[in-house]
């Protein structure tokens, strides 16, 4: 187990410099620069800054600089945000984006697994329609659509929440945005979870439980859960990817003071090394969770790890 978690560990290194090195280029070689959007500077001023930055050296040297300062794990200093520098606004951003991710995360467990292991138990009632008919609309409706329409809901009609900022640190300013990531990861649970008890209910070892005389409710939690578990473990990772990508939509929309917001306008202002210090800070993250979910369906399923 130790050397499969090792050489998953030393995969990800390869991985990590590809995004980094395309996210380098794509901003690099895009239409436009960070001082476009100033006003009309003279073309003293304009060389005196690209030299100050950097942006008048060959690509290649910029890309090797780039990679030896993130060595050092030093972002740079952001072109916009002049008073603080990448690693300053990353600190100040992150809390609020792994708090908004981990609730969303738990918020579509506790919503999706029952959902999906009533909808089995259920098969062909009441409660697995319902179930595939809230799951297909919430799989449908997208963030930018659900966001506005639970504040306007739960927070501007019957006044039980807030609908944007993130005054004091209160988990209350989370809440909507977390519903509104979770509920798409929600109902992918749940359907990967009806569709996987049932598949597992029809096995033979579950039927050998059956005839032994088990009740219910020990062929479910003692045979049937913990295979049906696998496949929604192995679900876990392309989830946590949407959660993270989702949140810069999100955070946006409700106006918390995340990382995500803080790639957004960095994107918009061109400001390179905010963008490029947010894009290593997501795609840490999403291996390092990835990494821990494979680590898992491991323990999980042994044949995983010798495939």
């Amino acid at each position: 187990m130790l050397s499969y978690a090792l050489r998953r560990t030393l995969g990800l290194l390869p991985t990590l410099l590809i995004i980094i090195t395309l996210s380098f280029l794509i901003l690099r070689l895009a239409p436009g620069g960070p001082f476009d959007q100033e006003q009309t500077l003279p073309p003293a001023v304009r060389a005196n800054l690209e030299h100050l930055y950097g942006f008048d050296q060959p690509l290649p040297e910029q890309y090797l600089r780039y990679l030896g300062a993130l060595a050092r794990l030093d972002f740079g200093s952001s072109l916009k945000e002049r008073d603080f520098t990448v690693t300053e606004l990353i600190r100040q951003g992150l809390p609020v984006s792994a708090a908004l991710g981990a609730l969303a995360i738990v918020l579509a467990l506790l919503a999706g697994l029952p959902a999906g292991i009533g909808a089995a138990l259920g098969r062909g009632g009441a409660t697995d329609h319902l179930t595939t008919g809230a799951t297909a609309l919430a799989l449908a409706l997208p963030s930018v659509v659900t966001g506005p329409l639970l504040a306007l809901i739960f927070g501007l009609t019957l006044h039980w929440l807030p609908v944007g900022g993130y005054q004091g640190g209160s988990l209350r300013y989370l809440v909507l945005p977390a519903l509104t990531l979770a509920l798409p990861v929600a109902a992918a649970l749940a359907r990967l979870m009806r569709a996987s008890l049932l598949e597992v209910l029809r096995t033979p070892y579950v039927r050998a439980a059956r005839a032994r005389g088990l009740s219910s409710a020990a062929v479910l939690w003692r045979h049937a859960l913990p295979a049906a578990l696998t496949p929604v473990v192995s679900y876990l990772g392309p989830a946590i990817a949407f959660v993270v990508t989702g949140s810069l939509v999100v955070e946006s929309v409700f106006g918390l003071p995340g990382t995500g917001r803080y790639l957004v306008q960095g994107a918009i202002d061109r400001d390179y090394p905010l963008v490029m210090g947010m894009i290593v800070v997501y795609a840490v993250l999403t291996l390092l969770l990835n990494l821990a979910v494979d680590v898992i369906h491991a323990a999980l399923e042994p044949g995983a790890r010798h495939a």
